[in-house]
């Protein structure tokens, strides 16, 4: 096909955007694809090099697409997006995007840290349970979940098989959430972090550090971290106006 379809009143370059966009939706250029180059698109389709340019710094600009200076175009990573003001299962938020959930489990141990007893309010000598696991969503590493669980609330946390079945998951089924505490931070990751997340140590990440009440007593303390290039956070406050529909963050 040599010829760009659409509206006739349509810009070129808004012709050119909208294929190369129906050519991501419809999946025959998937995540991680390499785009046409610039200058083979011109050929093609006998526009312009401005053209074909303003066509991709718009795709660049609505994250369809990731540019990387002398290496080309790619089709970019969907984010997973998890809601900021509830608690929600994030083998449950990758599978509602239509990917596909795997969890690595890197560290399942009994710990012991003054800081995190404090937090879920042990005595400073005291042990507690971790857990430390690597989420994928189609095989590309989007968090590393560092959770500490308090013992007297769940006794066989670390029994649990967390390729099958998700902290959340085993948590919950225990006893309903009493409260929740969210901290936010940018931050960049570890060294080793990074090797897990395989990204670089300057690649900026978002933190949440997530604390959880039930049964009258702190269960847990989940710190989160993720490349803010894959993954964000988003939620709402109140109630919107009549006609008010949320538009998805790009």
């Amino acid at each position: 096909m040599n010829s760009l379809v659409g509206a006739e009143a349509a810009p070129r370059y808004q012709q050119l955007k909208s294929y190369l966009s129906d050519q991501i939706g419809t999946g025959l250029l998937k995540p991680g694809d390499r785009l046409p180059s610039e200058q083979a698109l011109v050929r093609r389709f006998s526009v312009s090099r401005m053209t074909a340019n303003r066509a991709f710094n718009e795709l660049e600009a609505e994250g369809i697409i990731v540019r990387v200076q002398g290496v080309g175009s790619f089709v970019a990573t969907p984010k997973v997006e998890s809601a900021a003001l509830e608690i929600r299962d994030i083998a449950a938020e990758v599978r509602e995007r239509g990917q596909t959930y795997r969890c690595k489990p890197l560290r399942i141990e009994r710990s012991r840290h003054k800081g995190i007893n404090l937090l879920l309010g042990l005595p400073a000598g005291g042990t507690h349970f971790r857990s430390c696991l690597l989420h994928h969503a189609d095989d590309v590493a989007i968090q590393v979940e560092d959770r500490f669980v308090n013992p007297a609330f769940s006794p066989d946390y670390l029994d649990e098989d967390f390729t099958k079945i998700t902290p959340y998951q085993a948590l919950m089924s225990l006893a309903s959430l009493q409260a929740a505490e969210h901290v936010f931070e940018a931050t960049l990751p570890t060294a080793e972090q990074a090797d897990w997340l395989n990204i670089t140590p300057e690649e900026p990440c978002v933190s949440l550090r997530r604390r959880t009440w039930s049964r009258n007593m702190v269960a847990s303390v989940a710190i989160l971290t993720s490349p803010s290039s894959l993954y964000r956070y988003a939620g709402q406050f109140g109630t919107r106006p009549p006609g008010a529909e949320r538009v998805p963050y790009l």
